[in-house]
């Protein structure tokens, strides 16, 4: 004797079609953060810049200690293959070419204004 499952009643096949109708749907709130997706690409974003810029991750890492290491790391990695792949070189960074131009000028300044003015005995304690 063969064995015949039971007739599907019309909750079950009703409870089914809910499953299934919902399955394919986007439930608000049980998606990851927008806030953690957010500061995740941003972490590539830096990771990728820095490669950009000809740095190494040890220095991006230490530029940015808020960014999660593990993000910044899949950025660097991604942009050199991306330049390995299209030949791309770096631009190397200006931030420490600017920071420097700007002291030297100043000091070149200060030191003008003082044998301008006649100060040869300046106080230097």
């Amino acid at each position: 004797m063969a064995y015949l499952p039971a007739p599907i009643s019309r909750t079950r096949c009703a409870a089914l079609l809910v499953l299934l109708l919902l399955s394919g749907c986007e439930i608000p709130g049980l998606g990851p953060d927008p806030r953690a997706v957010q500061k995740e690409a941003e972490a590539k974003a830096i990771g990728g810049a820095c490669r950009h810029a000809l740095r190494g991750l040890e220095d991006c890492f230490t530029l940015n200690p808020k960014a999660a290491k593990a993000s910044v790391f899949a950025g660097w990695k991604d942009m050199d293959q991306y330049m390995r792949d299209n030949k791309l070189e770096g631009a190397p960074s200006v931030l420490g070419k600017l920071e420097t131009k700007p002291e030297r000028a100043n000091r070149s300044g200060d030191a003008g204004e003082a044998s301008e003015a006649g100060a040869g005995t300046r106080n230097r304690s």
